[in-house]
C-alpha cells in the first residue's frame, strides 16, 4: 500500500493497515478470501468482487461497529478512501465530534458516508438515491444499525441532484454536501479504453457498480458542473459544497468554471490510499468560512532518494592505505584510511566536516559546503600558473615583509620559470593541493595562536603569497572553521564510509541545501581523486 503514508493524518489506517491474519481468524466470512502468498504473507485478491465486499464489511464491523449488506452488482466502497473524505469534510466545517447537517448525493447501496459520519461524529444526513436497488439496500443498512434518527434516505428522480432534494426542507441550512460522482462517460471509458495512459499499470482492484453509479452523460466533469449550477441557485443554503474526483484532469476546468461564476471560496485536496489517488473540490458562498490550504504543488509523497555512492575495489585499497600512511595517518583498517584521505581532500576544498556517531566498522561525516571549490579545477590551476609567472613583477609583495625578503637571485629567471610551467600538465594537481593545504593550515594557526604569534603568522602568510595567492587572498573571517558557525551554505550532506565484503563503499546522503547537483559534483570529485591516486600507484 504505497501511498498510505500520505493519508489524512487522522485516518486510522495511515500507520496501521488492516491486519488480514487477525481479521481472518475473527471473521469466518472474510477468512475464505484470505490466501497466503509465496512469501508467507496473508493477502486478498482485490480482483474478486466477493473478496472486496468481504473486506469492506469486515472493516466496518471491526473498526466502527457497523453491519451492512452490499449487492455484488452495485458499487463496493473501500473504507480507507471514504474515511479520507470524511476527515477532510471535518476540516472544512470544523465538525469533528460536533453535530452537523450534511447531504450525500447518490449515497449508494452501502450508504457508507452517512453511516461513518453519523457513527463517528453524530452528524445528521440527508442521503439521496436514484437507483431502486441502492435505495432499498441503503435504507436497510441504516435501519439495521439503528441510525434512522440521524440518517434519512430519500428516493429522487433520475438526474436530480440538489434542487429537488431540498424542496421539502426550505428552511434548513446544511453545513455541507458530499458526492462520489460517476467517473465515466461510457462503457469504453469505464473499461479504460482511450481514457487511461498506456504507460500506467492496470487497476489493482475490480471495478464494480451499477450503470447510474459509475457512468453519467459527460462523465464526472459534466456531473459536477451540474452540482455547480445547482449551487449557484441555492448559494447559502449550504455552507460548503464538495465533490470527489477520479481524474486529476477534471480539477482545472472545474476550478475555472467556479472562477467564471464568481464563487468566492474555492479549495481542493488529494486523497491517498493504497495504490490509488483521488481528488476533491469544495466551494462556498460564505465569507466567514475558513478555507483549508490546498496541497502544495510539490508532491507530498516523495520516494526515498537513493544516496550517491561509489565503490573502491579491494585491489586498490592497499595503495590507498599506503598513501594514507605516508600522509601521517595511523589508521589500520581500510575504512579509517579512506576516511583520512577524504578528510584531507575536504580540507583542501574548504568543505567543513566533522565526525558523527555511526555503526562499528563504519565512519560518518557531516559535510557543510560553503562555497563551490571543486569545479573548474583546470581553469583555477592555469590561473595560478599565470600568477606564479607574474610574481617577479610584483616587488610590493616582498616589500611588505622585511623579515623574509625575496631576492631576485633566489627566484628562477622568467624564461626558466615560464618553460618549466609550460611543460607541466594537470598532473601537478596533487602538489598544488598540498601547497594550498599548507596555506590553509597557516590560516588555522592564525586563529588559534596568541596576538603576538598571530602577527608573526600574518607576516609569514604574506611572504608565502607567492606560492598560493588564491588561498592567501581570502580573508580568514570568510572561512569558518566549524560547521555549527555557518549560517549560509550551499548544502549539507552525510558521508558514510563502510566496508562491504572486501570493498569500501562511500555513500553521500542529501540533508538540505540549495542544489542537489552540487552534491553530485562533489561526489564525482572525491571519487576521481581517490581513483587517480590508485592509478598513479
Amino acid at each position: 500500500m504505497a501511498l498510505n503514508k500520505s493519508m489524512h493524518p487522522r485516518n486510522r489506517y495511515k500507520d496501521k493497515p488492516p491486519d488480514f491474519a487477525h481479521l481472518a481468524a475473527k471473521y469466518p466470512d472474510f477468512q475464505q478470501h484470505v490466501h497466503t502468498s509465496l512469501t508467507g504473507r496473508p493477502v486478498v485478491n482485490f480482483k474478486e468482487p466477493e473478496a472486496v465486499r468481504a473486506l469492506t464489511c469486515t472493516l466496518l464491523k471491526e473498526d466502527f461497529g457497523l453491519t451492512i449488506e452490499i449487492p455484488l452488482e452495485r458499487l463496493i466502497p473501500t473504507v480507507p478512501l471514504r474515511l479520507n473524505y470524511i476527515h477532510w469534510v471535518e476540516d472544512l466545517i470544523d465538525g469533528q465530534k460536533q453535530p452537523r447537517r450534511g447531504i450525500d448525493i447518490g449515497t449508494g447501496a452501502s450508504c457508507i458516508y452517512p453511516l461513518l459520519g453519523a457513527t463517528m461524529n453524530g452528524w445528521y444526513f440527508l442521503a439521496t438515491e436514484v437507483d431502486d436497488i441502492c435505495f432499498d439496500a441503503a435504507t436497510k443498512n441504516v435501519e439495521q444499525n439503528n441510525l434512522s434518527n440521524l440518517i434519512k434516505v430519500v428516493k429522487v428522480p433520475q438526474k436530480t441532484l440538489l434542487m429537488d432534494a431540498l424542496k421539502e426542507e426550505t428552511e434548513i441550512v446544511y453545513d455541507f454536501c458530499m458526492c462520489n460522482p460517476p467517473f465515466f462517460a461510457n462503457q469504453l471509458e469505464a473499461k479504460g479504453v482511450n481514457s487511461r495512459n498506456s504507460r500506467r499499470p492496470p487497476p489493482s482492484s475490480v471495478n464494480t457498480g451499477g450503470v447510474t453509479e459509475i457512468m453519467a452523460e459527460g462523465g464526472e466533469l459534466e456531473f459536477v458542473k451540474r452540482i455547480i449550477h445547482d449551487s449557484l441557485q441555492l448559494k447559502k443554503r449550504l455552507r460548503w459544497y464538495s465533490c470527489m474526483l477520479g481524474k486529476k484532469c477534471s480539477l482545472t476546468p472545474l476550478k475555472e468554471e467556479l472562477r467564471k461564476q464568481g464563487v468566492p471560496k474555492v479549495t481542493h485536496t488529494e486523497f491517498y490510499q493504497g495504490r490509488t489517488m483521488r481528488w476533491a473540490l469544495a466551494w462556498s458562498f460564505y465569507d466567514d468560512v475558513i478555507v483549508p490550504s490546498p496541497p502544495s504543488k510539490k508532491r507530498k509523497l516523495e520516494k526515498a532518494r537513493k544516496p550517491l555512492s561509489f565503490t573502491l575495489p579491494q585491489a586498490g585499497l592497499k595503495e590507498l592505505q599506503a598513501k594514507a600512511s605516508i600522509m601521517g595517518s595511523s589508521a589500520c583498517s581500510p575504512v579509517d584510511s579512506i576516511t583520512a584521505l577524504l578528510e584531507k581532500t575536504l580540507t583542501e576544498l574548504r568543505v567543513l566536516h566533522k565526525h558523527v556517531p555511526c555503526r562499528n566498522q563504519e565512519q560518518s561525516l557531516i559535510l557543510t559546503a560553503v562555497e563551490n571549490t571543486w569545479i573548474h579545477g583546470r581553469q583555477k590551476r592555469r590561473k595560478q600558473k599565470r600568477q606564479l609567472r607574474e610574481l617577479p613583477r610584483a616587488p610590493h609583495c616582498a616589500a611588505t615583509n622585511s623579515q623574509n625578503t625575496v631576492t631576485a637571485t633566489n627566484l628562477p629567471s622568467q624564461n626558466q620559470l615560464s618553460s618549466t610551467q609550460d611543460t607541466q600538465d594537470d598532473n601537478t594537481q596533487d602538489k598544488t593541493a598540498e601547497e594550498g593545504n599548507k596555506a590553509s593550515s597557516n590560516v588555522e594557526v592564525m586563529h588559534n595562536t596568541s596576538e603576538e604569534q598571530k602577527e608573526e603568522d600574518v607576516n609569514m602568510a604574506s611572504s608565502t603569497c607567492t606560492e598560493t595567492p588564491a588561498a592567501a587572498s581570502e580573508p580568514p573571517s570568510k572561512r569558518p572553521l566549524s560547521p555549527g558557525a555557518v549560517e549560509h551554505f550551499l548544502f549539507k550532506c552525510l558521508l558514510n564510509v563502510m566496508l562491504e565484503e572486501s570493498d569500501v563503499v562511500i555513500e553521500m546522503h542529501w540533508v538540505e541545501g540549495q542544489n542537489k547537483d552540487l552534491m553530485n559534483q562533489l561526489c564525482t570529485y572525491l571519487k576521481n581523486t581517490l581513483l587517480k591516486s590508485v592509478a598513479k600507484s
